[in-house]
């Protein structure tokens, strides 16, 4: 994740089910940072400390928290590469994409303004 000049690292365990997703969050050295979850039910985000936060979806949550809407929501139909038109202003760019047979793009990059979030995916498996 890039702010201006400021740059952070995070690594991202996610499972996506049709019915849901969870995603880990934590340092590049393994220390967990956060949980974001989202069902029919709606979005939640657990931090380390325990504080939590719900909204009705990844996006209205990340407005109420940031500001400004992180385009979560659209991220399953980016990587699998079936992207609409990103929302809020941000842009979606495939940096590098090997085929079907890896099982989507190795990394992907989402940037608004002076903003962005750089996602290198690591390895892909079939629920």
């Amino acid at each position: 994740m890039r702010q201006a000049d400021i740059r952070h690292s995070l690594t991202i365990s996610w499972r996506h089910r049709p019915a849901g997703d969870r995603m880990l969050l934590a340092t590049p050295l393994g220390q967990n940072v956060a949980e974001l979850t989202r069902d029919a039910t709606g979005a939640r985000l657990v931090l380390a400390d325990g504080r939590s936060y719900v909204g009705a979806n990844w996006d209205s949550l990340s407005e109420a928290l940031f500001g400004s809407p992180l385009p979560l929501d659209s991220l399953p139909a980016w990587l699998a590469g079936q992207a609409g038109p990103a929302p809020a202003g941000w842009q979606a760019t495939v940096l590098d994409a090997p085929g079907a047979a890896a099982g989507g793009p190795t990394m992907v990059e989402f940037a608004r303004g002076e903003f962005a979030v750089r996602l290198r995916i690591d390895s892909w498996s079939a629920p």
